[in-house]
């Protein structure tokens, strides 16, 4: 479906990711921490940074654990999406289900639904053959007719991606839509991609992300997909400029953001050209509670800034102790070079 100029500003302006002053983000900060559903990649609670610019509120949230270097990129994105519009082409967005690397077959039930009418489930994998494949059972279950992805995070060595790929895909049969970074680097992808028998579609994320200059990576003969990150990636100008390089059909994820973090993946989601597959951005209902919903429908979420709950923002704010770390992380981040 199209957009009306009228349903979503859009600006042509090539603004500097660095219109905004420090002290203008500074001055706007406010920094909460999430509940999490359950356990996912290790944590219980979330913590992201917020503030404001003329484009309305924006997300900075690097997990505490990345350098200032690494960070830098998610200032740089913040930075945009608070200050500038993108022109966009329709107004909702196919999205997957998340599943985390769970035991608990009530959970999975309950987080499958939540997922209102989605078609297709990413299931995190990766660190036991077994549970992973009990895992996927029990999304199958209470999705029978759903398409299936795997998210490896990079964790297996080839040897082990061969066998536990065509062990995953005896039990899938023919719904494993793709494989998400199964080993590490692009020439381990590359490796896989030549030693697989079978017919599987490899997706690339890390390797992109993390890269140092994702425009120039050599994805040839690696990878069938690639996913796209707003935040790890620069921003959604610099998002936009990897798809275009790499020609590769495109599945825009989440890194775990708030709500206002998600509005900058379905920004970009709803400028792409084509989108051939369901985006990762309704990671929103791996939150026990978030500061605003995005509405998902039969399987789409739509397009639009969700309403900030004012009482929510205020219950969720971090001590002062935490406020003054992100405000001391952001002004060194500030000052990495490009």
């Amino acid at each position: 479906m199209l957009l009306k100029r009228s349903d979503h500003q859009i600006s042509a302006n090539s603004q500097s990711v660095r219109e905004m002053q420090l002290e203008e983000v500074l001055t706007s900060l406010r920094v909460i921490e999430l509940p999490l559903r359950s356990k996912f990649q290790g944590l219980t609670k979330r913590e992201v940074a917020l503030f404001q610019g003329k484009n309305g509120w924006a997300e900075f949230s690097p997990f505490t654990e990345y350098n200032d270097q690494e960070s830098k990129k998610w200032l740089d994105s913040a930075i945009e999406t608070a200050t500038k519009s993108f022109q966009v082409i329709r107004s909702e967005i196919p999205i997957n289900g998340t599943i985390p690397d769970s035991e608990n077959e009530q959970e999975i039930a309950e987080l499958v639904e939540s997922y209102d009418g989605a078609k297709v489930f990413k299931v995190k994998v990766g660190r036991n053959l077994q549970s992973d494949l009990v895992r996927l059972a029990r999304v199958s279950k209470y999705s029978p007719s759903a398409k299936l992805r795997i998210d490896v995070n990079g964790l297996w060595t080839v040897p082990d991606a061969i066998h536990n790929i065509r062990a995953i895909c005896d039990q899938v049969a023919g719904n494993l839509e793709y494989v998400e970074q199964p080993v590490a680097t692009i020439d381990e992808l590359r490796e896989l991609r030549a030693e697989l028998e079978i017919n599987v579609k490899i997706a690339v994320d890390e390797a992109l992300r993390k890269s140092n200059a994702p425009l120039d990576l050599n994805l040839k003969g690696a990878a069938d997909i690639l996913i796209l990150k707003v935040a790890p990636l620069g921003g959604i100008a610099k998002s936009l400029e990897i798809g275009e390089r790499h020609k590769l059909p495109l599945v825009v994820s989440s890194a775990l953001e708030s709500a206002v973090g998600i509005t900058h993946g379905l920004t970009l989601a709803a400028a792409l050209p084509d989108i051939s597959y369901a985006c990762g951005l309704a990671t929103g209902k791996l939150f026990a509670e978030d500061i605003a919903q995005h509405e998902i429908s039969g399987g789409n979420i739509r397009v639009a800034k969700p309403e900030i709950d004012e009482d929510r923002l205020t219950r969720f704010t971090v001590s002062k102790g935490r406020l003054e770390w992100w405000r001391q992380r952001i002004t060194r981040v500030w000052e990495v070079a490009p």
